[in-house]
């Protein structure tokens, strides 16, 4: 091992040990709180994680997913299978529930990402969840930038990051209100490359999108559109046959690849270290809806 790998090896290991204080203070201060896992490798490293700073008791966290139905079947298959291994109870509350309440309302053609916050809402109130653990990174988005470790969120639901609690020293403020709600996010400080020098390092395993493999795409506006049901072509558009891979996995409506040839984690590792646009920017079509489109969601509910 050389003195960079060391180096590198005592950085990852220090990031770890803030998570995993984060996560234990979580447990400490919260009577109920969730960890929101969507089968992502972000949330896939904080239930390893959690099992690290619980271990060998159990996870004191319950795994809650917000579905939309529109997510790729391989990461559906994957987030049964990951909560299984690690023995923690999964809930899913999907966002059709909500539109058959008659609490979300879409156009046909409209995507499900942004209508997640009510579901979640819904899911807060239904199980009486006073904490929501999230894999949100402040490298991902500039509004995420914005985020404290404790986030705190008001009777409604809504982020106001004018109304954010400093956290000098590591000391976190989690006193709530009735009817607020902390989110809560232990892996803050990551970067991108980090999360895929951990997940190298701990062998967590991830949903086959994350590698690099064929798939029908089509360019628009200079992003490759995987071509899906929920995705279908237009006009005249011709599909393409590309390898390519997803940096981040989300509605299928909404989340697109990257060309890429990266299926090892070294070459994935090598490729983020290279990349200049952060994940979200190269491929959420939600985020690029407007500058302030994280910020607008987030005041709403959303994670």
């Amino acid at each position: 091992m050389t003195a960079l790998d060391v180096t590198e090896d005592l950085a990852l290991r220090s990031i770890e040990s803030e998570a995993i204080h984060v996560l234990r203070e979580v447990a400490a201060e919260f009577r109920n709180p969730a960890l929101l896992f969507s089968g992502g490798k972000d949330s896939a490293t904080i239930l390893h994680l959690a099992y690290k700073a619980f271990w060998p008791s159990p996870i004191p966290f319950t795994l809650l997913h917000v579905d939309t139905d529109h997510n790729f079947p391989e990461v559906i298959t994957y987030r049964d299978q990951a909560a299984a291994h690690y023995s923690a109870k999964l809930v899913v509350r999907s966002v059709v529930d909500s539109m058959a309440r008659g609490t979300v309302v879409l156009r046909p053609d409209e995507s499900r990402n942004a209508a997640q916050a009510v579901t979640l809402l819904e899911a807060i109130e239904e199980f009486s969840f006073d904490a929501c653990i999230g894999g949100a990174r402040r490298d991902e988005e500039k509004a995420r930038a914005k985020e404290r470790f404790f986030s705190i969120r008001n009777e409604f639901g809504e982020w106001e990051p004018r109304s954010q609690r400093p956290e000098l020293w590591s000391l976190y403020n989690a006193r709530l209100a009735p009817g607020e709600n902390m989110r809560v996010f232990p892996i803050s400080n990551w970067t991108e490359a980090d999360v895929w020098r951990y997940i190298a390092a701990e062998n967590i395993s991830l949903p086959s999108l994350y590698f690099a493999h064929e798939r029908d795409v089509v360019v628009r506006s200079g992003i490759l559109v995987p071509v899906t049901p929920l995705t279908p072509l237009k006009g005249s558009e011709k599909p393409e046959r590309r390898v390519v891979r997803f940096r981040t996995v989300g509605d299928m409506s909404c989340t697109a690849p990257v060309a890429s040839d990266a299926s090892t984690m070294d070459e994935i590792i090598a490729e983020v270290l290279s990349a200049r646009v952060s994940e979200r920017g190269a491929t959420r079509l939600d985020d690029q809806s407007s500058d302030s489109a994280m910020e607008e969601r987030k005041r709403a509910g959303y994670f």
